[in-house]
């Protein structure tokens, strides 16, 4: 089944016009993504992070958010974000508990198992505070969830000391939204 998404401006804006998210790889076409890190406190603030699965199209085998995913065309980012936990993770988030951290745009361009991969999306970046062990996570997506200490976290993505697609900038935007 194809995924269709909306083709957007520089602000994340629908343009009015869709792409096959294949396409939208393909060719670079900015499109839509949200991000949603889940954290706890403990004895110090812990972040989820998820070990994605040897088969993504896209950084397989790599720590990555706790859950994301391409936001559908016609939809919003709050909505996309629930629907992934859902997927990804089997738990259900309350929209009026999300924390707006910022928008990031990024831009990657390489190759995954042999094929060219032209990624360009505007994300939201959410934090959300949850607080549970065990996950039913999607096997087919994910080979792992674990929680971490964030400093950890965040000195391991700085220095590349574990393998991650994780973005410095977004635990930056986390850093300065709830330990202030």
């Amino acid at each position: 089944m194809k995924e269709y998404l909306d083709i957007v401006d520089d602000r994340g804006n629908p343009t009015g016009q869709i792409v096959e998210r294949k396409e939208a790889h393909t060719k670079g076409i900015l499109h839509r993504t949200s991000h949603v890190w889940l954290v706890r406190y403990k004895e110090n603030l812990e972040i989820l992070v998820q070990k994605r699965s040897k088969n993504k199209d896209s950084f397989p085998d790599c720590f990555d958010i706790s859950t994301a995913g391409h936001i559908p065309a016609g939809c919003d980012y709050i909505e996309s974000a629930i629907r992934e936990a859902k997927e990804e993770l089997n738990i259900d988030l309350d929209a009026n508990h999300f924390i707006y951290c910022g928008q990031r745009r990024k831009e990657w361009k390489g190759y995954f198992h042999h094929q060219p991969f032209w990624d360009k999306q505007i994300s939201n970046v959410y934090v959300y505070f949850y607080d549970q062990e065990v996950f039913d996570f999607q096997k087919e997506e994910i080979q792992d969830v674990l929680w971490m200490d964030f400093n950890q976290c965040f000195d391991g993505v700085k220095n590349q000391s574990f393998k991650n697609c994780i973005s410095l900038e977004e635990l930056e935007m986390i850093q300065s939204t709830i330990l202030k």
